[in-house]
Order: C-alpha cells, then structure tokens, then sequence
C-alpha cells in the first residue's frame, strides 16, 4: 500500500532529523492517512478510501463528496477516483 492520498495528493517528504550536536540524520514525513468512507449521492454507492487528514477537511469544506471531486484537477486524484469523476460528470449533465 502506497502512503498517498487518494484525494490530495500528498506524499512523503524527505528531510533530517537534527540532534543538538548538529548531526543529521535521514528520515521521512508522512502524510495522516486515515481509511474513510465517502458516500457519492450521485451514484447511490459508498467508497473506502485512503485519506489524509486534510483532505477529510477539504471535502467538508466543499460540502459533498460529490462537490469536492467535480472542483478537483484530475492529477491530484487518484487513478480509481479519476474514473468516478468522469462517470460523476456524465451523470449531473
């Protein structure tokens, strides 16, 4: 299992850890991934996605699932999610 977000995006970042002797070493910052469900009221399903924390918080924001993958660039999402907006868009129009 890959640690990205199905909705955002995110990704680990690479940094250092620093002691106070000034040594540095290697490690990783990796995104609050939670599995959530999302229900699509379009579609009349349910899905379970991989998410950080933030982009729970997003789709809040916007109001709906449904709302938040329509206003969503298309390289941002995943490669499952980028099928459902096509079929999201072909049902609303």
């Amino acid at each position: 299992m890959s640690k990205k977000c199905e909705l955002t995006g995110k990704i680990p970042l690479k940094g250092h850890n620093v002691s106070h002797a000034n040594n540095k070493t290697k490690r990783r910052f990796l995104p609050n991934l939670k599995k959530v469900k999302f229900k699509s009221e379009l579609l009349k399903k349910s899905l379970r996605l991989t998410v950080s924390n933030a982009g729970v918080r997003s789709v809040d924001k916007k109001g709906s699932f449904d709302e938040f993958i329509k206003s969503t660039k298309s390289r941002n999402l995943s490669l499952r999610l980028r099928k459902l907006k096509k079929s999201l868009i072909s049902k609303s129009a």
